[in-house]
């Protein structure tokens, strides 16, 4: 985009764009996407591979991960600072994985970036630090000047436009990081571990901050992190990544209600309170032992998350249930939550549990047997 076209292109904070209508195209694909390294004397490292995702536009979607699964790989080859070895990565209707260098800059114009350590030049005001990508498209200074005021207002850091980042909190850095990548209208916003360095508070903020804006702007949002917590705050869907593949991915609350991969269950587990303790996990094992406990994850989602249902079922079937781990939450605006509990060992009994929570429409899954 030439500055002529920037300075005729309306104010998005004037003029919102609303988020898109139920099941609009996607607006990034990665299909058959591989990437792989070898180091000066060492053996092929494959970083992602054959990832297939789809992200419609206006979503907010979480990829999640541990260290070393590949997320800011895939962050780079998003944007055009790395390629593929293999397979293709489109943004809108541009193939951004094919692009010379000169031509994957002009287009990342349209991707901004929040970094986890803010990348904030000490050197520049909150202001100059927003004002920089402009400057570098050639922005004429009264457009600037009106542009980075919009920005400022927007994330809440009016009154902080003259101060140095030495002079600001985490959060109004990477408030000042988030305004910096809106500077150039961006259709996506990528925002690689941009919670990681903040403090559970300042983390909620910005996550809600993240929210308004997408509301407000229309962008799509893809947030690239190790915490469970952040997907479940205010994603629409989530993928899940294990040594460089999608291993798992799908509505957010889908996935919570019913993990499917190991890895994705760990991960679930951490936020919903539906970890076994762990003098138990020791003693886990996969078959019944006489005289001992069955272990069971109970999900509860719906009104059913309120309902005293356990306490129902003791009193119905005259069994000791012993709840070990639980939490109720909400995910995407839905009441959820999780139980882990213990039930006799026994076949009738373990079976009278199971189907009466079957009845109920619970979902339930044993984790293991204790003695």
């Amino acid at each position: 985009m030439n500055a002529h076209a920037f300075l005729d292109a309306p104010l998005v904070t004037l003029s919102p764009s609303p988020v898109p209508a139920a099941d609009p195209p996607p607006l990034i694909r990665l299909d058959a996407v591989s990437k792989t390294f070898k180091p000066r004397g060492g053996d092929t490292v494959t970083a992602l591979d054959r990832v297939d995702l789809a992200i419609r536009s206006g979503e907010i979607v979480g990829i999640i991960g541990r260290s070393g699964a590949g997320k800011s790989t895939l962050v780079r080859i998003i944007n055009g600072l790395d390629k593929p070895t293999s397979g293709r990565v489109t943004v809108g209707d541009v193939a951004i994985s094919e692009l010379a260098e000169r031509d994957a800059r002009h287009a990342r114009r349209s991707i901004g970036m929040v970094f986890q350590h803010f990348n904030l030049l000490s050197s520049r005001t909150a202001a100059g630090n927003i004002a920089l990508p402009l400057e570098i498209a050639r922005v004429a200074k009264p457009e600037i000047e009106r542009r980075v005021t919009e920005l400022l207002a927007l994330v809440g850091l009016t009154e902080q436009r003259d101060r140095y980042p030495s002079e600001l909190s985490g959060g109004q850095k990477q408030r000042v990081g988030i305004a910096r990548a809106l500077a150039t209208r961006p259709k996506v916003l990528l925002c690689d571990e941009a919670t990681s360095a903040l403090d559970p508070e300042t983390t909620q903020q910005i996550l809600l901050l993240l929210a308004r804006i997408r509301d407000e702007l229309g962008l799509t949002i893809v947030l690239i992190t190790h915490e469970m917590s952040v997907v479940r705050a205010i994603t629409d869907r989530v993928a899940v990544l294990e040594d460089g593949r999608v291993v798992e991915q799908g509505a957010t609350f889908d996935v919570f209600a019913h993990p499917g991969h190991a890895i994705t269950q760990n991960f679930v587990a951490t936020v919903s309170g539906a970890a076994v303790p762990e003098d138990i996990r020791a003693r886990l094992v996969p078959e019944p032992v006489k005289g001992g406990r069955t272990i069971l994850r109970i999900v509860f989602t719906g009104p059913q998350a309120g309902e005293p249902v356990l306490s129902r079922l003791s009193r119905l079937l005259g069994l000791d249930v012993n709840i070990l781990s639980g939490r109720i939450d909400d995910i995407a605006g839905r009441p959820f939550g999780v139980l882990v509990v213990s039930v006799p060992d026994d076949i009738a009994s373990r079976g009278a549990v199971i189907a009466a929570l079957n009845r109920l429409g619970l979902a339930s899954e044993v984790l293991g047997h204790v003695g």
